[in-house]
């Protein structure tokens, strides 16, 4: 019986030890890049991002062609189990992350009955937040891929789904001041909006199967900045990442910009909320305060904050400064980042290693064919307020 009990505890301690080991990798400042590709990405891919000096990528996989109807769900209408051939390509996959000394956060751009929009005929699918059914699907999803996953070593955590928004269409304006997010959320605690409340489901079946893996969760309305100011407290769980995205002001960072005949600029008068404001380094800095000022007031760790997408469109001419400024203001708390995007091969409006000009034909004919992109990247001026970061010559 001693030797049993002896066996149990050298187990018990081993598990214990593992644990602490994957939540360690984000006890100091992490730096990566997303990968949204529409072709799983090759080992050259990983090799180069690893080459920059990265330690992890955020990997998406909702654009690679799926065996049903969506990608590792089978199906976002009816989830029955994970496709055998989809999760040998993802465990592949992160073979080769692994293999180029790169962590990697799992990151759905869908889940049951919230199909992305880009695969949903540019349709906002919001049937997760209005119906608690969709949570135990989803929580299934989680807990049988969580059993898929939990022994790669890839693995560094689990991004529950990208950009959730159950506050569009559904009584909250975006941006909106803390006190009237405060008051939405007291309104809407215990419902299907409830995005706290999903999140801690989802985690509970995780952690049935996996007890190790850091979990990541986004704030709502499209991981906005600012959208963590209503949430009353941090999960309960302790191996949560909370991660937000910095694309603002979105009127002048995104595509749409770039069509205008006097695109908006940067330092500039930009629209954002309900009205119009002067976007700068101080604004900016001001802006990135908010989830840390909200870490800080609810007694969560800095170094559980991550920023898990900024950018700008690269032919714009304000991208290097606000790169700049942005990149500054999160390494002024140390946090954990990782930029969008590297090397995509569906878009390349924020693949900066393609620099100021234009891609070729040859990128667009590859993408209609869905061939691997073999256009050629380097660094340049515009992905240097990145690449200095990543070689660590700031």
């Amino acid at each position: 019986m001693r030797l049993i009990a002896s066996a149990l505890l050298a187990f018990s301690l081993a598990g214990s030890a593992s644990a602490a080991d994957l939540i360690s990798f984000w006890d100091t400042p992490q730096h990566g890049g997303n990968s949204f590709n529409r072709l799983p990405p090759d080992e050259a891919y990983f090799k180069a991002l690893a080459g920059y000096g990265a330690t992890w990528v955020r990997l998406s996989y909702d654009k690679w062609k799926p065996a049903q109807r969506d990608y590792l769900i089978g199906d976002a209408d009816k989830y029955e189990g994970i496709p055998a051939a989809d999760i040998k390509t993802l465990r592949e996959t992160l073979d080769r992350a692994d293999k180029a000394g790169l962590k990697v956060v799992i990151a759905p751009l869908s889940l049951p009955g919230m199909r992305w929009a880009q695969n949903n005929g540019n349709r906002f699918d919001g049937r997760l937040w209005q119906d608690k059914a969709w949570w135990g699907q989803a929580a299934r999803f989680w807990r049988d891929l969580a059993r898929e996953l939990k022994d790669h070593p890839a693995v560094a955590a689990y991004n529950i789904v990208n950009e959730p928004a159950p506050e569009k269409k559904n009584g909250l304006a975006e941006h909106a001041d803390a006190k009237a997010m405060q008051a939405w959320y007291e309104e809407k605690t215990g419902s299907a909006s409830d995005l706290r409340a999903f999140y801690d489901e989802v985690i509970a079946a995780i952690r049935e199967v996996d007890a190790a893996t850091p979990i990541m969760v986004d704030a709502g309305w499209y991981a906005a900045a600012d959208a963590f100011s209503y949430w009353p407290s941090g999960l309960t769980d302790q191996k949560v990442l909370y991660s937000f995205h910095m694309y603002e002001p979105y009127a002048a960072t995104s595509a749409p910009n770039m069509k205008r005949d006097r695109p908006y600029a940067y330092p500039g008068r930009v629209p954002f909320g309900e009205g119009e404001e002067t976007w700068d380094r101080t604004r900016v800095t001001g802006y990135l305060a908010a989830p840390v000022q909200w870490a800080r007031d609810k007694g969560v760790p800095l170094n559980r904050l991550v920023a898990g997408e900024f950018g700008c469109m690269r032919l714009w001419s304000g991208c290097k400064t606000y790169l700049e400024d942005v990149l500054t203001a999160l390494d002024k708390d140390d946090l954990h980042w990782a930029f969008y995007s590297f090397r995509e091969d569906a878009w390349d409006g924020m693949d900066y290693e393609l620099g100021s000009k234009k891609v070729g034909w040859k990128y667009w004919q590859q993408m209609e064919a869905n061939e691997r992109d073999t256009t050629p990247r380097k660094a340049t001026p515009e992905f240097a307020p990145i690449s200095k970061r990543l070689q660590g010559t700031d």
